[in-house]
């Protein structure tokens, strides 16, 4: 099935007059460690244009200054101060882990200790180098309500044992099966896929132009926000049309941008959500 406009209204709807920051969700982002200290504020920068109602950021304690600056919506806590960061793995409605996280020991170290203290309640996004901390473990399972893993095409291979020429839908909805029920994949590529179970929906939007480091931050920072809102919608749902929204809005901004960088799509993302909801009430 294609992702279309018409998903996208079902989804993105008008928020309730009465509504506050706590009806649209608690995001965990974990990442950003040297030198990839600018991933995470990517994630955070989408996250909280997309409209999660709250929004911390678990990073190098060296980076927290920045976000700050660029990014004062967002609350920011040291990644090496475990006894807060598993207050907030316990707080947080959904933990987004991996955007700029590296692989080394210490990456490691505090990704082993954001499984150890999930809960059965939490939705788990995982991306970027924790799908590759994921790919070392023995076993996929991960006691969680809902896990959303958004790889591309190598990171994907590493976790599935697929090579690149064999990642299909079929083959892909089979090595699901090794996860956690109803685990959404998002498998990035030239034509993204987002799968769960039976369910399939296909991108046509996108193209060279988001050829840029970025780029999948961005994207995960949109799905985080995303699964936090629009209670109406299935989980399944929401993550397609954030996967749409994303590269419908590069694709838009191609028309004037020979590239289009991952921080404009983020600053456009209210824009194009407010047109949505305009376009349900006309």
């Amino acid at each position: 099935m294609i992702i279309n406009e018409e998903d996208l209204k079902k989804v993105i709807v008008a928020r309730d007059p009465k509504s506050h920051k706590g009806d649209f969700g608690h995001a965990l982002l974990i990442g950003g460690c040297y030198p990839y200290h600018g991933a995470i504020i990517m994630a955070a920068l989408a996250c909280v244009n997309s409209g999660a109602g709250l929004v911390t950021v678990a990073t190098d304690k060296e980076n927290i200054s920045s976000l700050n600056t660029s990014l004062p919506e967002a609350m920011a806590i040291s990644i090496d101060d475990s006894p807060l960061l598993i207050k907030y793995i316990q707080k947080a409605d959904l933990i987004l882990i991996g955007p700029g996280l590296a692989e080394d020991s210490r990456a490691q170290a505090v990704f082993d200790l954001t499984l150890k203290h999930l809960t059965a309640d939490k939705i788990v996004l995982i991306d970027g180098s924790a799908l590759n901390l994921l790919a070392k473990k023995e076993t996929y399972m991960i006691n969680v309500r809902t896990l959303i893993l958004t790889p591309h095409q190598k990171e994907w291979e590493r976790l599935s044992g697929l090579k690149i020429d064999q990642q299909n839908p079929v083959n892909n909805q089979k090595c699901l099966q090794v996860f956690p029920n109803k685990t959404i994949l998002v498998a990035k590529s030239h034509q993204t896929k987002v799968l769960r179970g039976e369910d399939y929906f296909e991108l046509k939007h996108g193209g060279p132009y988001q050829s840029i480091g970025g780029m999948g931050d961005t994207l995960a920072g949109m799905i985080a926000a995303f699964a936090l809102q629009f209670p109406k919608s299935t989980l399944f749902e929401k993550v397609a049309c954030a996967t749409y929204l994303h590269s419908k809005i590069a694709e838009d901004l191609s028309q004037e941008h020979y590239l289009v960088r991952p921080t404009l799509i983020s600053h456009n993302i209210p824009k194009a959500m407010q047109k949505i909801c305009l376009s349900n009430q006309a």
